[in-house]
């Protein structure tokens, strides 16, 4: 069961990673796109896709590691920084309000430390463990 755990824990520090990677990356392809082929603003679909896709993927490995924390708190950090970079995600594609694109960083490293933390600190021995969360 440990080794499940940890590598739902794997799969949430890669999901988040690639997610960051992604949101750093957008704008300096684009910009380096616009200038070689004037496209402007113009994204491919699969490309904007990609931060729903990593939404997905994050979601199941947070339900999964938050589920057989030891630590409550762990699980619920996790949950709300997975909302937060939802909610900018919806946000930026849905332009609700003007937050800065750059907000998506916290949430996002939020989700890789807490993975990380979770996967090294706080993981149950046992069934009785994860049922109490203790």
């Amino acid at each position: 069961m440990i080794f499940y755990i940890k590598k739902s824990d794997s799969i949430g520090i890669l999901s988040s990673g690639l997610c960051l990677a992604h949101c750093i990356a957008t704008p300096l392809l684009f910009a380096t796109q616009t200038q070689i082929f004037r496209l402007g603003e113009n994204k491919p679909l699969w490309w904007s896709s990609l931060d729903i896709f990593f939404l997905i993927i994050s979601a199941f490995a947070i339900y999964k590691s938050s589920s057989n924390v030891s630590k409550k708190w762990v699980g619920i950090a996790l949950w709300i920084s997975w909302f937060m970079l939802f909610f900018i995600i919806i946000n930026e594609k849905l332009e609700w309000l003007g937050i800065p694109e750059s907000a998506i960083y916290l949430p996002s490293l939020s989700l890789i430390f807490l993975h990380w933390y979770g996967s090294m600190f706080c993981q149950c021995k046992d069934e009785k463990c994860c049922a109490n969360g203790l």
